[in-house]
């Protein structure tokens, strides 16, 4: 009988919840991911080798061991199981099963570890790195008798191979752990989760197409790459045409993204370990910073960081130490294919008005041409902000659409969300609304009419003339009027006050020194 979603779902909960004794629910990722990939790992190669003895039953005592390895592997197997401990009398398949038959003995997270670093040994060019660091295998950090209660609940779950569930259903009850793990751990989710419908609507808007490269520079737990092959498949095309990047800074959180792609049934992906800003993996042969077609991300907002000193990314400017959000997208514009690349990112208000370096930036990107939309989203949509955000999409220098050239369209769906138990979300209907208004044609005036018919969503294209005028402003509430009040949250008027005071100072300084030039004092006292 076909294992239903919800079934799979809930048996994998009842694992995680037995770590409910020995962690925060924040930590819960870093144990249950590997264990869940490496029973799918395990039920997937015995799935295979039980098709192999009974395709060639009558042929295997003909056979040597290394002929029938050849076969096996050949025909049967995309990765391989190994030994631990060969040689000796601990020798062992380092499967899910065969280690599950020593739990009641001492040494189970050892097992375990050297079980799944076996995995990632013998399949170089796919698991390297994949389980991460793995501290949760000391027997200081969980206990042998958590996690053989973690391991005989996982048990209980139904075969993960493709002859007992589909990818579709495995993947989902990926996302689903990710999600729950999110809900319930506060700010750590946003260090790898980003909500599935702010997801889907840059997807949308990116439309990617089928043999195209996608590349995500914050990639997190890989969401959005995934999103990009199931939005070319819901519109019947083939996801696994695409060819997907993703970087990212945690190596743990790495192993996460590489685990959702291979339970989605992707394998025509690249997940790096690294920084991007400071070290970015993909490259030319030249050195050159290597280009995609569609580039997506949700960076951390408003992240610390050394400048650079030098680097051809930084058009128009480096932005500041306290804030590496234009640097993001200065990488993001380095990385749009000439021909037909566009970008969408996710960034608090705050870069849309700020000045000083980040003033310097914008101008630079709007006198090129490169911003075609600024998309205001509704505030407490995050796992770990509750500011509003908005979503910015570029395209590369000279292919924007007609009626799109010298000038940015402004949409506000700030008001656009219903109500859940811990946080905003977008429905289904609010992103096909969106979507549909940076579709859309424009009046006389650049006015798009409202597609739900609500007056909740305006959409505005504004000629860069306007923009200039208004000192390269992009704060929504300049061209959307009624955007005005819903953008005056604490983070957006902080970062206001914070920006007037800082003008002000410079002002004083400068009236100062005049004064002083002039033999006027006593005004600095």
């Amino acid at each position: 009988m076909a294992v239903t979603q919800q079934e799979i779902e809930s048996r994998l909960w009842d694992a995680a919840d037995e770590l409910r004794v020995a962690m925060p629910e924040a930590q819960y990722s870093s144990v249950v991911f590997p264990l869940m990939f490496w029973k799918y790992l395990s039920d997937t190669w015995d799935h295979h080798h039980q098709e192999f003895l009974a395709d060639n039953k009558e042929q295997l005592n003909d056979l040597s061991a290394e002929e029938a390895h050849e076969i096996e592997y050949r025909d049967y197997q995309s990765f391989e199981i190994p030994f631990i401990y060969p040689g000796t009398v601990q020798q062992r398949r380092a499967s899910w099963s065969s280690i599950l038959a020593t739990i009641t003995q001492p040494g189970l997270g050892k097992r375990v570890r050297a079980s799944l670093q076996a995995i990632e040994t013998a399949n170089p060019d796919k698991f390297s790195r994949l389980f991460g660091a793995m501290a949760w295998t000391s027997e200081e950090v969980l206990s042998r008798e958590v996690l053989a209660a973690v391991m005989q609940a996982m048990d209980r779950t139904p075969k993960m191979h493709e002859g007992n569930m589909s990818h579709d259903v495995l993947g989902g009850a990926y996302e689903y752990l990710l999600k729950r793990f999110s809900d319930g751990s506060g700010t750590r989710a946003g260090q790898f989760f980003t909500p599935r419908e702010v997801v889907e609507l840059i997807v949308e808007v990116l439309d990617p197409k089928a043999f195209e490269s996608v590349y995500d520079p914050a990639c997190g737990s890989g969401g959005m790459l995934i999103a990009s092959a199931n939005l070319l498949k819901v519109r019947g095309g083939r996801g696994y045409t695409l060819r997907l990047y993703g970087q990212e800074t945690v190596p743990d959180t790495a192993g996460v993204a590489r685990m959702n792609l291979f339970m989605h049934n992707l394998t025509q992906f690249q997940v790096e370990v690294g920084d991007t800003l400071k070290d970015p993996r993909f490259k030319k042969p030249d050195g050159a910073i290597a280009q995609f077609d569609v580039i997506v991300a949700n960076p951390p907002y408003s992240l610390k960081w050394k400048p650079w000193a030098k680097d051809p990314r930084a058009i128009g400017g480096v932005a500041p130490q306290s804030s590496a959000d234009w640097a993001f997208v200065q990488h993001m514009i380095a990385s749009m294919d000439p021909r037909r690349g566009r970008a969408g990112v996710v960034l608090p208000h705050g870069v849309l008005f700020r000045g000083g370096q980040e003033a310097a930036i914008r101008q630079r990107v709007l006198d090129d041409d490169l911003l075609e939309a600024v998309i205001g989203l509704p505030p407490n949509l995050f796992y770990n902000t509750s500011i509003p955000t908005a979503i910015l999409v570029f395209r590369a220098f000279g292919t924007k659409g007609d009626g799109r050239q010298k000038g940015v369209l402004f949409i506000d769906a700030s008001k656009r969300f219903a109500k859940a138990k811990n946080r905003n979300v977008i429905t289904e209907g609010d992103i096909a609304d969106v979507v549909t208004a940076y579709r859309s044609g424009f009046d006389a005036v650049g006015n798009s009419v409202d597609p739900g018919g609500n007056g909740d969503l305006a959409a505005r294209f504004v000629p860069t003339t306007e923009i200039v005028k208004a000192g390269y402003d992009l704060n929504i509430g300049r061209y959307l009027k009624h955007a005005a009040a819903e953008q005056e949250d604490l983070g957006t008027l902080i970062d206001a006050y914070n920006l007037a005071r800082a003008e002000r100072q410079k002002a004083e300084q400068r009236m100062l020194a005049v004064l002083a030039d002039s033999g006027i004092k006593g005004f600095d006292e």
